[in-house]
């Protein structure tokens, strides 16, 4: 089952730029799609020469935690 608290833990990490955690939560989330940006965003972030392609999978990241967290909600008010 997916918890809206992953997706808020990743945002608060992501926005405060605490890795180490959002690393663990890559590892420990149930949500495959979640940890896979994460590891992209990391990945960029530790390696990548191109602040471009940094920004890109920051904002990737961001996007899917938003449209993740909002279908989370509407799921939730259906049942």
């Amino acid at each position: 089952m997916k918890t809206i608290d992953d997706y808020e833990r990743a945002i608060y990490y992501v926005m405060w730029g605490d890795f180490d955690p959002l690393m663990l939560l890559m590892c420990r989330t149930k949500d495959d799609v979640l940890a896979k940006r994460i590891q992209i965003f990391l990945h960029r972030y530790y390696y990548s020469p191109n602040n471009e392609e940094v920004l890109e999978s920051h904002d990737n990241l961001l996007n899917y935690i938003d449209h993740a967290m909002q279908q989370t909600n509407d799921f939730t008010i259906q049942i």
